[in-house]
């Protein structure tokens, strides 16, 4: 017996006696007693009282194939080629992936499961994937121009996400460069695009989606950021899963079966609008480095718009790279810097702090004496303002220990 037999019994919230479960099987109320046991490694809540049987707190709603294409509509009926539900997978993105490899994961299959043992976010990381709860979607479309026909195409996927679940009801998300999807600042889901085949040819390209639904307390603990779930959004109810899978569906289809032809330009507008850092100050993360600057929306391929002192700046993000954006602080007192920039540079940085900040930088400079530490060369700002530093920082640490 399939260790999620009873789900289907108990999803209702319903209280069901254990001798009617066992009944309803054809198995003894051992085997039932040690089935309910097995869905606790789902991470399901099984409620039991005392001679009235066991339920499932709530309910859950598990996916249904004709629930789902009861709610697409008539042209996407036409562009989905297979609907795939799973129970329990390692990731529907891989389950796609190997599709495409074993020669069945043709433009049109759509991957969806209850439960994902190694969900995969972006950078690799770990996508929390509790059963039944939440949104785990891989979608595959074929395109003939490469990846350099895809930019921008994660952008687009966000925006078609925010219209889907507008459609339920909900209030418009927030985006963030390149693939996160928020509101009011905390994480709702994220898209992830991978890729197979020739990146400067034919390919198929995997779009995955995920959406927390009604993410339960348990599973919540292992998130590492602030995050919420459409229950919470809703203040009430979640909508249905399979409202919301099919909704997704009548965005996602349309989009990837025309993005080879329209590009990104058409969606900037809308993603621009939904912008969760529009003119704000940022650090961009790109492995090792950093970078501050105002980030001043996408441009017409999809890459952010950095503003630096140095002008505009496009900055591209692909899956494979590291690259992530942070917001600075709205309220700031005092900035140092440290720069070894030439003083045209140094003016238009401090003029684009006091703009936005309306504070006055305080730039470091090379001193011929500092304490006991003295500067030997003969005009002092000759040296670099890094390395007066570094040997100030060695000084006073020198000092400490004495």
């Amino acid at each position: 017996m399939p260790k999620t037999t009873l789900v289907p019994m108990l999803a209702d919230g319903n209280l069901h006696s254990g001798q009617d479960l066992a009944t309803a099987l054809g198995v003894s109320r051992t085997a039932v007693w040690k089935q309910l046991n097995r869905l606790q490694e789902l991470g399901l809540v099984v409620e039991s009282v005392k001679g009235r049987g066991y339920r499932i707190p709530g309910g859950v709603e598990l996916l249904d194939e004709a629930a789902v294409r009861a709610g697409l509509d008539a042209p996407v009926l036409g562009l989905l080629r297979e609907l795939q539900l799973l129970e329990v997978v390692d990731s529907t993105n891989a389950e796609a992936l190997r599709r495409i490899d074993a020669g069945s994961g043709s433009a049109g299959l759509v991957c969806s499961a209850e439960q994902q043992t190694a969900g995969r976010g972006r950078r690799g990381r770990a996508w929390v994937s509790p059963y039944a709860r939440n949104i785990y979607l891989s979608l595959v479309w074929e395109y003939h121009e490469g990846a350099a026909a895809l930019e921008g195409l994660s952008l687009a996927v966000g925006v078609a996400v925010s219209r889907a679940l507008a459609h339920l009801g909900l209030p418009p998300l927030q985006l963030k460069w390149p693939n996160d999807l928020l509101f009011a600042g905390a994480k709702l889901g994220g898209v992830l695009l991978e890729m197979a085949g020739d990146a400067a040819g034919r390919c198929q390209v995997v779009i995955g989606v995920g959406i927390n639904i009604a993410m339960p307390p348990a599973a919540a603990q292992a998130i590492d950021q602030d995050w919420t779930d459409l229950a919470t959004i809703a203040n009430g109810p979640a909508p249905a899963r399979n409202a919301v899978v099919a909704s997704l569906l009548n965005e996602l289809l349309p989009l990837a079966a025309s993005f080879a032809h329209t590009g990104f330009a058409p969606w900037r507008e809308a993603w621009m609008a939904l912008d969760a850092f529009a003119d704000a100050p940022v650090v961009l993360h790109s492995g090792e480095q950093r970078q501050a600057g105002i980030a001043r929306g996408v441009d017409d391929r999809g890459a952010l718009q950095l503003e630096t002192t140095l002008g505009l700046r496009p900055i591209y993000g692909d899956e494979d790279s590291r690259t992530r954006l942070l917001a600075c602080s709205d309220t700031v007192q005092q900035v140092w810097i440290a720069s070894v920039a030439s003083e045209a540079a140094e003016f238009q940085l401090g003029t684009l702090l006091e703009e936005r900040w309306q504070v006055q930088p305080w730039f470091a400079r090379s001193e011929a004496r500092t304490g006991t530490l003295v500067n030997s060369y003969q005009q002092p700002l000759r040296m670099g303002v890094d390395r007066w530093l570094a040997m100030l920082g060695a000084w006073h640490r020198h000092s400490a220990r004495l």
